[in-house]
């Protein structure tokens, strides 16, 4: 009598490779590094603000200074109307130079012959110093609240519209010729390839806005108006109150961190629109 036996053979599980798990440091070393750097420095200001006299309050301010003014114009003064002026000025200026940046970068960077045609006045007017028209933009709009729209508007508006034609030109030959072989119509290359693509160079060329926006509501609001944060900076340095020159100094800095990391949060959320290799 025959005996068959029948071995088993054994199941292997193929392992899926672990990731390691970052430590609390390692996942906000950026943030905990920065903000240590920050406090040390703002501490040795405040030290040397405090306990030696090599700061003159005429001509520089301290921490704790900058504090209490901060809270002095917030509690009793038109810092929160300033902000409110300046922000308006700002969100429709900016918001106007978006729309009308990536719409006009798209066709320029998609339509050759447009590109030709305009790049010359394109050129000489983002290389112009925006700023020196000022007086001019007074004139036309005078020293209302449109001025200060309008400065916002021509600053952010030519590093949307440059960058937004840059990412459209710069599609990627090999996807582009691979669309080709496969008879997609130029919608389809446009609508796939074309926008998903530009996506980066739009949110660096709005990254860019945001920083020539600020410096356009603040030399805007300096030159011309009689509220806003620019307008406390000038009062500030015209008075010799440094304090209160910070103030407003620090105000714009803290929007334009904020206002760019939010640029640079939907750049890693909408990364997931370029094409993959």
């Amino acid at each position: 009598m025959k005996t068959e036996t029948t071995l088993a053979q054994p199941h292997i599980k193929a392992e899926t490779p672990v990731r390691p798990r970052e430590s609390l440091y390692q996942r906000y070393e950026a943030s905990i590094l920065g903000g240590t750097a920050v406090l040390i420095i703002v501490a040795i200001w405040q030290a040397v603000w405090s306990y030696t006299d090599w700061i003159s309050p005429l001509f520089f301010s301290g921490p704790s200074a900058i504090a209490k003014a901060f809270w002095s114009s917030l509690t009793g003064g038109n810092l929160l109307a300033d902000l409110a002026f300046s922000g308006k000025n700002f969100t429709i200026g900016f918001g106007l130079a978006l729309v009308s940046g990536v719409v006009l970068g798209v066709i320029i960077g998609w339509y050759r012959r447009i590109r030709l045609v305009l790049d010359p006045f394109l050129n000489a007017l983002y290389a112009a110093p925006r700023i020196a028209m000022m007086p001019l933009i007074i004139i036309w709009f005078g020293i209302g609240m449109w001025s200060k729209v309008f400065i916002v508007f021509l600053s952010a508006f030519f590093p949307i519209l440059v960058n937004t034609a840059a990412g459209i030109r710069n599609m990627d030959r090999d996807l582009l010729r691979a669309a080709r072989a496969f008879c997609a119509s130029d919608w389809q290359i446009f609508k796939t390839l074309a926008i998903p693509g530009s996506v980066p160079f739009i949110l660096t060329g709005v990254r860019q806005g945001v920083a020539v926006g600020l410096i356009g509501v603040v030399v805007g609001e300096m030159l011309g108006s009689s509220e806003g944060i620019g307008f406390m900076v000038a009062y500030g340095g015209q008075t010799f109150q440094t304090d209160t020159l910070f103030v407003g100094f620090v105000i714009i800095a803290f929007a334009g961190i904020l206002l760019t990391s939010v640029a640079e949060r939907l750049e890693r959320r909408f990364s997931r629109w370029r094409p993959e290799r």
